[in-house]
């Protein structure tokens, strides 16, 4: 049977990062292998530098030991942590053992009696911990193996999901081969991460930190123009079948409106399309006309919004959001989440990012979207930008990549759901129009002919390795 630690996320998280983002593998529980030195001793020897924790009614007691147990004299730091402060003492050096014994001289600063249930501290230890008494009771004790959030372990695996995640994009074909790239659009509110995430995903592809897309912190939003970015590999210069397609914020008065939205949507709007006041809709530009082709239709949308104030959304922008979720369902056009600056969330670290859905606080952001929102839990995905970064880290490039990969099966269900007219009667006609030929026979519009389902193309194959440590946790 698995044991578990009495410790909390929260408590856990702040030891975490006390001791400078370490992970604690559980080995010894008192109250499950016995109050015995002999019984902790065996277990926990030679697992290199340990933490032991004591909880007492109203505090937590650690005692980070920086070599293994069994390795001559000890130097120890002993740390209390209670709702709002950490004081800490320097103890030792001395050997392990005497530590564990009765101390009749009082010669220890600090020891500990497992039969007892009993903590005991010197007068210049209690002073230093800030204690009121020279010895706690505690009701049980724990001992954990520190290592390294990111060891060289860890670092290795990361590196080769990301290598299987590009790996598999590069590889993807859009399902039935009805179109050559995928058309994502980033809809959200103004200065929610829109260009920051294109120039996050260009920079993995062309292998170094990137800023096509001009981001700024201009209140009314740095993208005036729809813009329909095409991402080239720096591996071979190919361009990669997914085209993100950036467009101004969203905000309650101004920004973009439903028109808008319908017109990107249904793919009339050119690259570089200049949104303005009178709201002038072009009328032909191109391909596009009144009848745009498959491949000029938005296949996915990802709703962005910054993780630290998405439960800040007014009244307002939440019915316009709403009122544009109604009009992808209308239009049958899939939609996600992408939650940006995950990585600035209270108590967040980098090392975070490997198991980032196990956390609390993006639990929570991610249920208060579900509840403000409406998106399915399933459907919501965290980011961490490129923003001031200057080189990759494979950590970021991990979550961003497993998002955009979501983006491009989600794109598969829209393009497998549509209705068979739509797939490419359009495109016939203009195809044929172009080339002079008859249009129309006895009866009606020539149509091409369905895709089975085996012309699918997916890249499930390419992530069966993905550890379960850094895959998404579905949600209930």
């Amino acid at each position: 049977m698995a044991v578990a630690t009495r410790l909390t996320w929260m408590q856990e998280k702040k030891l975490q990062n006390y001791f400078g983002e370490k992970q604690f593998s559980l080995l010894y529980k008192a109250s499950v292998h016995g109050f015995s030195t002999n019984s902790l001793l065996q277990i926990c020897s030679r697992q290199g530098p340990t933490l032991t924790v004591i909880y007492s009614k109203d505090r937590i007691v650690a005692a980070y030991m920086h070599k293994n147990y069994g390795e001559g004299n000890y130097l120890i730091t002993v740390f209390v942590f209670q709702e709002t402060t950490t004081t800490e003492c320097k103890v030792g050096p001395f050997k392990l053992l005497m530590s564990f014994d009765e101390d009749p001289g009082g010669n220890l600063e600090v020891s500990m009696h497992l039969k007892e249930k009993t903590m005991y501290f010197s007068v210049n230890a209690k002073k230093k911990l800030g204690l009121l008494q020279n010895y706690i009771s505690f009701q049980d004790c724990e001992v954990f193996r520190c290592e390294d959030l990111l060891d060289e372990r860890r670092m290795n695996g990361i590196t080769v999901l990301k290598e299987s995640l590009l790996c598999a994009i590069r590889s993807y074909i859009p399902y039935g081969g009805l179109v050559h790239k995928i058309r994502i659009l980033l809809l959200g509110p103004v200065g929610a991460g829109k260009s920051s995430f294109f120039n996050s995903v260009r920079s993995i592809f062309r292998g170094h930190v990137t800023n096509q897309a001009l981001v700024g912190s201009n209140p009314t939003g740095t993208s005036e123009k729809y813009r329909t970015y095409f991402i080239k590999d720096g591996k071979d210069n190919n361009t990669l079948p997914f085209i993100l397609c950036d467009s101004m914020g969203l905000s309650e008065k101004e920004g973009l409106d439903m028109d808008d939205i319908h017109c990107i949507l249904e793919g009339h709007f050119p690259d570089r399309y200049q949104f303005n006041s009178l709201k002038l809709r072009p009328k032909g530009i191109g391909n596009h006309t009144g009848c745009p082709l498959l491949k000029d239709r938005i296949h996915c949308v990802a709703f962005v919004f910054n993780a630290n104030s998405v439960g800040e959304l007014s009244h307002e922008m939440v019915e316009k959001i709403k009122k544009i979720q109604r009009e992808l369902i209308k239009s049958d056009v899939v939609h996600v989440v992408l939650l940006t600056h995950v990585d600035t969330l209270d108590l967040i670290t980098k090392g975070d990012l490997i198991d980032i859905y196990k956390c609390v606080p993006v639990k929570l952001k991610l249920e208060a979207v579900h509840r403000k929102l409406g998106f399915a839990l399933s459907d919501i995905f965290v980011v961490s930008n490129y923003t001031s970064e200057w080189e990759l880290e494979p950590v970021i490039d991990v979550l961003i990549l497993s998002a955009l990969k979501e983006m491009l099966w989600a794109a598969d269900d829209f393009l497998e759901n549509l209705p068979l007219e739509k797939t490419g009667a359009c495109q016939e006609v203009h195809e044929y129009a172009n080339s002079g030929e008859q249009l129309l026979n006895s009866a009606g519009v020539l149509l091409k002919q369905p895709k089975t389902e085996d012309s699918k193309i997916s890249i499930t194959s390419d992530m069966q390795m993905t550890p379960p440590l850094w895959q998404k946790v579905k949600r209930n």
